[in-house]
């Protein structure tokens, strides 16, 4: 019997490349969950179905469930028949803007949502590593009042404390979070508990900005995904405040697979890891433009707002010090010019552009 993974949001970015890296590179047999929840909060841009058509062409055996998380009785259920090995839970309401318009959708989705898995799991296979897609938007705005420099492109820490970027141990208390980055805190903070509490091998994952050429990649979300589809369209992209020197670091999809496989072969309980692409793959918006148009061969038309988004960070790359501690082996391997490369390609493709 091959050994058993369960992705939630299977259909999205991450889920999707955790279901292909889990089957083909250590032959787990893959069960998906997603409900096509982002073109409800996104609208059709949004919509994921092409990704769950690719996975069942690609994948032997991949079996789709048609589960929204929200469904108690439902997950219970699915989690007690299945029983899997281990439990990859990705699928969210992923964007700061929209949280505020569905408040009750965005907290049933992502905080009672969590909950519902983490019992599921330890009632069905508490034994099971359950790896969660966690946010850097946990630390709310509090990197905010880290000391920059001003540079010709780009914001920098002018702090030598935080070179390598920002640690596990930053706070996540006493910041504004926007309704989103809260309702993340809650099951950041419960995956953790079970963990503790319970002696589950659990874990989350506090995402920089998460990208790849799967990604669906809409204003709201999916920064680096969605400038290549203005460029490419040639649409307007909307610059929000700090002069688009807005600095994020961006980890390609197979890079987080990759550290889900480390982290199942070696689970710990309760941990916590700032997964991001580290200082070496980080970017702003206005750099951004420039590796893009490098591969498109077209300028970005864009317009400038001087008004951030609530919340929103000026400078946040992740200290990947801790993950490589733990995890020797595992490593970066995808640089910020190769993934953007991939991403101008994937939207040729779908788009023929």
């Amino acid at each position: 019997m091959p050994k058993t993974l369960l992705v939630t949001g299977s259909s999205g970015l991450i889920g999707s490349e955790v279901c292909s890296y889990f089957a083909r590179e250590l032959g787990y047999a893959v069960h998906g969950v997603d409900n096509n929840q982002r073109a409800v909060f996104f609208g059709p841009q949004g919509d994921t179905r092409w990704n769950q058509t690719r996975l069942a062409k690609e994948l032997k055996g991949f079996v789709h469930h048609e589960l929204d998380i929200r469904d108690r009785p439902g997950v219970l259920a699915l989690l007690a028949r299945i029983k899997p090995s281990v439990v990859v839970h990705t699928a969210a309401q992923p964007s700061h803007d929209r949280a505020a318009a569905i408040p009750f959708d965005d907290f049933d989705t992502n905080a009672v949502g969590t909950l519902n898995l983490l019992e599921a799991v330890r009632q069905a296979c508490p034994e099971s590593p359950f790896v969660h897609m966690s946010t850097n938007k946990v630390y709310g705005d509090a990197p905010n009042r880290i000391a920059l420099k001003e540079l010709p492109t780009r914001w920098d820490y002018a702090d030598s404390a935080y070179e390598h970027g920002i640690a596990e141990s930053f706070t996540i208390d006493q910041s504004k979070h926007s309704l989103f980055g809260a309702s993340k805190v809650a099951a950041d903070i419960m995956v953790q508990e079970y963990g503790r509490y319970f002696n589950m091998p659990t874990c989350c994952l506090r995402g920089g900005c998460l990208t790849g050429p799967n990604h669906s990649g809409v204003e709201l979300h999916g920064f680096l995904s969605y400038l290549v589809k203005c460029n490419l369209e040639g649409r307007e992209y909307k610059v929000f405040g700090y002069k688009g020197k807005q600095v994020r670091d961006n980890i390609h999809s197979l890079d987080v697979a990759r550290f889900m496989a480390a982290f199942v072969k070696s689970p710990r309980a309760g941990e916590v890891y700032n997964l991001g692409g580290g200082k070496a793959n980080s970017t702003s918006i206005l750099e951004a433009f420039d590796i893009v148009s490098r591969y498109s061969d077209k300028t970005q038309v864009f317009t400038y707002q001087d008004q951030h988004r609530i919340g929103d960070h000026i400078c946040y790359y992740s200290d990947l010090r801790k993950m490589k501690a733990h995890y020797p082996g595992w490593d970066i391997t995808q640089t910020l010019d190769d993934t953007i490369r991939q991403i101008v390609e994937s939207w040729r493709r779908r788009n023929q552009v």
